[in-house]
């Protein structure tokens, strides 16, 4: 009879967590079954990159007996708690964890964890290239699993893990509780807005979530977190707090062109200029937490001027028939699109579209009309929503798909001003994640007349 421990990978996924997840168990000896709602086409290529393990596949079901029958539940973030496979394994005393505590559980590098409703992505990767580390890891949310780098990292290395709150929900407590074995010396909450409430189910729910990311840090660690955030029962940390609106405070913070820890100033806005404005905020945090971990301030303007954004957070394509196109394909909630409509001069066409959140719509629509020229709304949300932007004053049309909208607003002959693609929906009534949605836009414009920026927020 075999020794071999015995694992159930629960939700192999389209990010690549679940196949990471998969090798590692692999790599530590497991016997693992991999079980996914899905079919094999769905999957297949997550399934290429695991032909060579010997798995078992359990596909477009789950059996009772994989979440009983073993010693291990790997369960995707995407999984809600109240599964009742989970709890059939609860019931069986089976351990229950997820990709992202396995990595946290067997990390061997320091840590900085980056979560938020808006601009985390940004943030960790902003971190990762003003850490002043000898090497860093940057993974998690962000869209790479950093399982695959833990035979590589060291102690003296760094990694930086994002987190979304369905990674923090599903955290195992003995996990989110730190403590002296915990990697986590950092901790960085961008903001906490409004978000997966279909979820979540309400707005503390959503925040009571995002405070877990406290919750990670060993004894000691610092933490840079928005003013006035204080859930009960965080870990008391070496808190700094962040200010996104300028003047003279405490903390980090903006002032004018300076940007700031407390009296310290660590660099200049001004060397942010070839980002989009929004991205200043996302930049001093990470300035906040290179400091931390002991980055040489006198090389933070230089390292600015050449730091890079990532793909798809109001990114200028290029200019197509006349028009400058942006593409801000990172949007998945009517804030985040306000944010972008109010970072462009007026005038623009707003396209936008896609699954409708549970969400309030109302601000979008107010600044549609201050600022909009007209809107182009496409997929299952357009029914709705293209109501709703009609009703405050914004001339609107539908279309089927999004590169039904790229070309309505490439077609109008005679028109000018700005085109932003920025969806304020999810994206699964079409796509399996932004990035294939904003592709696929991309893949509608067709050949750019002149190329303005290749990543420039």
């Amino acid at each position: 009879m075999s020794d071999r421990k015995a694992a159930t990978v629960m939700g192999l996924g389209l990010f690549g967590g679940g196949a990471a997840a998969v090798r590692a168990l692999a790599r530590e000896g497991w016997t693992v079954t991999v079980t996914d709602l899905r079919t094999a086409e769905e999957l297949a290529a997550g399934m290429t990159q695991l032909a060579e393990l010997d798995l078992t596949w359990v596909l477009g079901r789950h059996r009772e007996r994989d979440f009983t029958d073993t010693d291990l539940v790997v369960a995707n973030p995407a999984v809600p708690p109240t599964s009742p496979y989970l709890a059939l394994a609860r019931e069986a005393q089976v351990e229950i964890t997820s990709e992202a505590a396995m990595f946290l559980d067997r990390c061997p590098a320091r840590v900085v964890a980056v979560s938020g409703t808006q601009g985390k992505s940004s943030t960790a990767s902003f971190i990762a290239q003003l850490c002043g580390v000898r090497r860093c890891f940057l993974g998690g949310n962000i869209g790479r699993s950093l399982l695959e780098d833990l035979e590589r990292m060291e102690p003296d290395d760094l990694a930086v893990i994002e987190l979304s709150s369905y990674q923090l929900e599903s955290l195992p407590d003995e996990v989110a509780r730190g403590g002296e074995r915990s990697p986590v010396i950092g901790i960085v909450l961008t903001n906490v807005g409004e978000d997966h409430l279909e979820r979540h189910g309400s707005r503390e729910a959503y925040a009571r979530a995002k405070a877990r990311l406290l919750e990670l840090a060993r004894p000691g660690a610092w933490a840079l977190l928005p003013a006035g955030f204080a859930p009960e029962g965080g870990r008391r940390l070496a808190r700094t707090d962040h200010h996104p609106a300028a003047g003279p405070r405490r903390g980090l913070h903006r002032d004018g062109d300076l940007l700031c820890l407390n009296d310290e100033v660590l660099a200049r806005a001004g060397d942010l200029a070839h980002l989009p404005a929004f991205q200043v905020h996302n930049a001093l945090l990470a300035l906040g937490a290179a400091r931390a971990l002991g980055a040489d301030r006198a090389a933070f303007p230089t390292a600015l001027t050449s730091l890079a954004g990532l793909p798809h957070r109001l990114e200028r394509l290029g200019r197509v028939a006349g028009r400058t196109i942006w593409d801000n394909g990172v949007s998945t909630t009517p804030d985040s699109t306000v944010s972008a409509m109010r970072s462009l001069p007026p005038g623009f066409t707003l396209i936008c579209g896609g699954q409708l959140k549970a969400l309030a719509t109302d601000e979008l629509a107010a600044v549609a009309a201050e600022r909009a020229r007209g809107a182009i709304v496409f997929g299952a949300a357009a029914e709705v929503l293209g109501p709703r932007l009609r009703a405050a004053g914004v001339e609107t049309r539908m279309a089927a798909g999004v590169e039904e909208a790229a070309r309505a607003a490439l077609g109008d002959e005679g028109e000018d001003g700005d085109v932003l693609f920025s969806p304020a929906c999810a994206s699964f009534d079409a796509w399996p994640n932004f990035e294939a949605r904003a592709r696929a836009f991309r893949d509608a414009l067709g050949p750019l007349e002149s190329r303005l920026s290749t990543s420039r927020s």
